[in-house]
């Protein structure tokens, strides 16, 4: 070990490189200040943003049911992972609703909007997870077929068909959708351990999608997962994500690359080896799904205000 190894005060730590056979050494420090302000890890907070999750609703004047949040995602960066690490919380206790896992190709082959129903109040969230297939270097999501997701015009349990993108004369076709129907945030599901290596064709793919997102002014944040392979310190204690310098320089890297603020880069630790619960892991994900629904409410509250808008304008040209 050479000396400067040796006398270093910072901790060194392994993160898995482009080839998963091979590691490259990388220095990782935990920082004495969180780089990110979020509320104490302890079991009062996890309860507490549960409690605001099971309350919420949107604006009544929206006449909008639920927030419907778009998940969308390379193949194997936990998109559907995400889904049922909220389950497990809302249930307490770990669950696989949704098909995941690392896999060649995408296991998300139907368009799901799923619902969390939590167990101790018997309350159904207000919230939808609305899960479409992964992306795939292969296999490109044709960007109409997106449009028609935003805008409400894909049925639940819809089939995805590479083959045959869906259309308006698909059969299911919801031809007026209200602003309940539409997705009103994304967030992007990323792997933060292969941030350096994602596929341009991916990058291309997501490009093209936040272009239509940004048309319709909906919202967009980002869920980094995995990034214990990028920390493993992170791996031992969750709470530990944003005293984690690795962990800060991920977000700063996909905020650039996605063209996002910071604070809508959101870490985050699905379950996936746990067997019980971790109200560290907890926090992080309920956080990040409260925040995503501030932002949903946000564009609802937004249409709202056009269509008023459009109403009064169209009544003074009948005028």
């Amino acid at each position: 070990m050479s000396k400067t190894a040796q006398n270093s005060s910072k901790p060194v730590v392994f993160v898995r490189g482009p080839d998963p056979n091979k590691t490259k050494m990388a220095e990782s420090s935990l920082l004495d200040k969180p780089w990110r302000k979020l509320p104490k890890f302890k079991a009062e907070t996890a309860n507490k943003l549960k409690e605001e999750l099971v309350d919420y609703g949107p604006d009544s004047e929206t006449g909008v049911t639920a927030a419907n949040i778009l998940l969308i995602g390379q193949i194997g960066a936990g998109k559907s992972s995400f889904f049922n690490s909220v389950n497990s919380i809302f249930r307490g206790k770990i669950t696989s609703k949704a098909r995941s896992g690392s896999f060649e190709h995408s296991l998300t082959t139907v368009y799901r909007k799923y619902n969390v129903k939590d167990h101790n109040s018997g309350k159904t969230l207000k919230i939808r997870l609305c899960d479409t297939r992964g992306l795939e270097e292969e296999f490109t999501i044709d960007p109409q077929e997106i449009s028609h997701i935003l805008d409400g015009n894909v049925p639940d349990r819809y089939q995805f068909n590479p083959s045959a993108p869906f259309t308006t004369e698909t059969f299911g076709f919801i031809r007026n959708p209200h602003l309940g129907d539409r997705i009103h945030c994304v967030a992007f599901v990323l792997d933060g351990s292969t941030i350096d290596v994602i596929p341009e064709k991916i990058l291309k793919q997501m490009k093209a999608m936040q272009s239509r997102m940004n048309q319709r002014n909906i919202p967009q944040v980002v869920y980094l997962t995995k990034l214990d392979k990028v920390c493993p310190m992170v791996e031992e204690h969750a709470g530990l994500m944003f005293h984690s310098s690795a962990v800060r320089e991920a977000v700063d890297k996909i905020a650039d690359v996605m063209g996002l603020p910071r604070g809508f880069v959101l870490p985050i630790k699905n379950y996936e080896s746990e067997t019980i619960l971790d109200q560290n892991i907890d926090i992080l994900i309920l956080k990040a799904l409260k925040q995503t629904a501030d932002f949903a409410d946000d564009y609802m509250e937004e249409q709202v205000e056009k269509m008023v808008a459009e109403n009064g304008q169209g009544r003074k040209e009948k005028e």
